[in-house]
């Protein structure tokens, strides 16, 4: 009788933007022969550098990175397609009797790597196209105040202008009868092909978003501008409502000045943060770790110790 495979290790690095993640996986990496899988929604398209804040050149050269700047920024990503993407590095990388680590960013992109994801939901232009035109009529509002009623879970982190989002979950609920936050993930239940160990950076709430808007107006000073600038007639719908990239493509068109679009990035960062908090403290397994630690590495090191034979 065959003895199945054991599950795969992974180590899972989490945290609310600009907790220190992608550094703390490089020197996981070099500590433990790993590779870095990053989670971020945005880094997987090519030219969203700046914004995105991807590891330096200097970095990806030292220790092998995946999923950064792999699809046009005209392409569609969603976490179905990521979470395609993910298996195919990972598989690669135990193959080559490596250590993954995964730098997570978009909560949603782990919990599918955690527990897989269910059937995609289905799409009707008519029905999509009906929805637009109402929303267009009626208001944002109205709309969400009736996705408050079909789906609560999902309007808890939508916006009344957030017309595209609105009318997608909308979409899929008059197709299905179905919220639409049912179709994200499975109902909790984790993987057995894979041993994750979840290590969570924690930072007091006024650090991080000093942090935050540190890192925002270093973006600016780094070529943000001219960064959207040159991606602005190539970015698919998603990739433009990126935090950065939608407030400096307002810019652009005359809507706000400058300093505006550094303040609105600075505060939709920050409203990020507090979302990515809420998701995983839901996660009763991520081991907490201060993430001004000065041994923060060798604590991280010594959780990851345990998953290595």
């Amino acid at each position: 009788m065959s003895v199945p495979p054991m599950p795969a290790p992974v180590v899972v690095i989490l945290g609310p933007t600009a907790a220190g993640k992608s550094a703390l996986a490089v020197a996981l990496a070099q500590r433990f022969a790993g590779e870095v899988v990053s989670a971020d929604a945005f880094a997987v398209y090519r030219g969203m550098d700046v914004g995105t804040a991807k590891p330096s050149a200097a970095e990806q050269q030292d220790i092998p990175h995946h999923l950064i700047s792999v699809l046009d920024p005209a392409d569609r990503c969603d976490a179905q397609r990521w979470l395609e993407l993910a298996e195919q590095a990972i598989t690669g990388i135990r193959a080559r009797g490596h250590l993954p680590i995964v730098a997570g960013g978009t909560p949603l992109y782990v919990k599918a790597l955690l527990e897989g994801l269910s059937a995609g939901a289905p799409r009707d232009p008519a029905v999509r196209g009906a929805l637009e035109a109402r929303y267009d009529r009626e208001g944002g509002p109205a709309l969400f105040a009736e996705l408050q009623r079909v789906d609560p879970i999902y309007a808890a982190d939508r916006h009344p202008n957030d017309k595209r989002r609105l009318v997608r979950a909308l979409e899929v609920h008059a197709l299905t009868g179905q919220p639409y936050s049912s179709f994200h993930t499975t109902d909790g239940v984790r993987r057995t092909d894979i041993t994750p160990l979840l290590i969570g950076l924690e930072w007091p709430r006024e650090v991080i978003y000093a942090r935050i808007d540190a890192r925002a107006a270093a973006m600016f000073s780094q070529g943000l501008v001219d960064e959207v600038r040159s991606l602005a007639d190539r970015l698919s719908p998603e990739a433009a409502q990126a935090v950065g990239y939608k407030e400096v493509l307002a810019h652009l068109r005359g809507e706000h000045d400058l300093a505006r679009a550094l303040t609105l990035v600075q505060q939709k960062s920050r409203n990020l943060a507090k979302h990515q908090m809420t998701w995983y403290r839901g996660w009763s397994d991520i081991h907490w770790v201060p993430g001004d630690a000065d041994d923060l590495v060798e604590r991280a090191a010594a959780l990851a110790q345990t998953l290595i034979p």
